[in-house]
C-alpha cells in the first residue's frame, strides 16, 4: 500500500505575498489595522444586536451569527505570517488551521436561511414573526454550523490524505485548499476534492439564494405601492450585496479551469474572503439600517450619561 503525506511530509513552508522585508512590514501594518477595524466592527453590531430589545427579530438574528463568525474567520496568521522570518508550519498545525477556517468559511456558506428569512418578511409579513419562530431560527443557524464543520472535517480528511509531491511550499498566506490540492501528485484527486467543495458548499447555498430572491421579486412586483417596492428591495439589498461579493470571490477560485489555474489570483481573492468582507459586512448591514444606527445612538447616549 502506498504511504499517505502523514508520513512523507512533516513540515510546509508558507511564501506570503512577497519575499520583500519592507514589503512585508508594510503589509503587517496594513493587515492589523484591517483586523483590528474589523473587529470592532463586527464587535459592536453583535453588542448592539444584543443590547438593544428592538431589533430582537430573525434578520438580526442571523445577522449577529454572521457579524460572529467574521469575527474569527479573518486569519490571523496573517500579519504574523507577513513578518515572521520562519515561514515553517508542522502538518499537523496547517491541518488544524485548515479545519477551523474552512469550517467557519462553510458554516457563513450555508448561512444562506438569511435569504429565507428576508423572502418570508416580504411574501408573509403579517405571519413573519409565527414563521420565522425562534426555535426554527436557532435550528437553522445550530444546522448551519453543523452542516459547516461537518463538510470541513470531511474535505480535511480528504485533503491531507493525498499524496503530495514537489517542495512542499504553499503559495499562499495561510493553509488554503487551492494551494494545498495544488501540491497533489494526483491531479484527478485534487480535482475531485474542489469540485465536491464547489458543489456541496457554494453552488447549493447559491442556488437557494437565487431561488429565495425570485420568489422575493415576485411578491414585490405584487406590491402595487412604490414605496412600498422601494422598502421592501431596501430590506433585501444589503443582504444581497454581501452574499454577491462573498459567493461571486469563491466562484471564482472553483469554477476556473485548472489549465488556467493561477495560484497568484487565488491569493487575492483569499484576501478579499478573509480579510475585506469581515470588515465590509458590519459596515454593509450596519449604514444603510435605520434601527441599527438608531441602537447606535441609544447606546452613545447612554455611556455618554454614565
Amino acid at each position: 500500500m502506498e504511504e499517505k503525506n502523514f508520513t512523507e511530509v512533516k513540515e510546509l513552508i508558507i511564501l506570503g505575498f512577497t519575499v520583500s522585508s519592507r514589503l512585508q512590514r508594510g503589509l503587517f501594518f496594513i493587515f492589523l489595522v484591517i483586523y483590528v477595524i474589523s473587529l470592532l466592527g463586527n464587535i459592536t453590531l453583535i453588542s448592539l444586536i444584543c443590547a438593544d430589545s428592538r431589533i430582537h427579530t430573525p434578520m438580526y438574528f442571523f445577522i449577529g451569527n454572521l457579524s460572529f463568525l467574521d469575527l474569527w474567520i479573518y486569519n490571523q496568521k496573517i500579519p504574523v505570517t507577513c513578518i515572521s522570518e520562519d515561514k515553517s508550519i508542522s502538518l499537523l498545525a496547517c491541518l488544524a488551521q485548515f479545519l477551523f477556517s474552512a469550517g467557519l468559511g462553510y458554516s457563513e456558506c450555508y448561512l444562506s436561511a438569511m435569504a429565507y428569512d428576508r423572502y418570508v418578511a416580504i411574501s408573509n409579513p403579517l405571519l413573519y414573526s409565527q414563521a420565522m419562530s425562534p426555535r426554527l431560527c436557532t435550528s437553522l443557524v445550530a444546522a448551519s454550523y453543523l452542516g459547516g464543520f461537518i463538510s470541513s472535517i470531511i474535505i480535511t480528511s480528504e485533503t491531507f490524505t493525498l499524496n503530495f509531491c514537489g517542495n512542499s511550499i504553499i503559495d499562499d498566506f495561510f493553509c488554503d485548499l487551492p494551494p494545498l490540492v495544488k501540491l497533489a501528485c494526483d491531479v484527478d484527486s485534487s480535482q475531485a476534492v474542489l469540485y465536491f467543495i464547489l458543489a456541496t458548499n457554494v453552488i447549493t447555498p447559491t442556488v437557494v439564494i437565487l431561488a429565495s430572491y425570485l420568489f422575493i421579486i415576485a411578491s414585490v412586483l405584487k406590491i402595487r405601492s412604490t414605496q412600498g417596492c422601494l422598502k421592501a428591495f431596501s430590506i433585501c439589498g444589503s443582504h444581497l450585496t454581501a452574499v454577491t461579493l462573498y459567493y461571486g470571490s469563491i466562484l471564482l477560485i472553483y469554477c476556473r479551469p485548472s489549465t488556467s489555474y493561477a495560484l497568484e489570483w487565488d491569493k487575492l481573492v483569499s484576501v478579499l474572503c478573509t480579510v475585506v468582507f469581515p470588515v465590509l459586512n458590519p459596515l454593509i448591514y450596519s449604514l444603510r439600517n435605520k434601527d441599527v444606527k438608531d441602537a447606535l445612538k441609544k447606546m452613545l447616549d447612554r455611556a455618554k450619561f454614565s
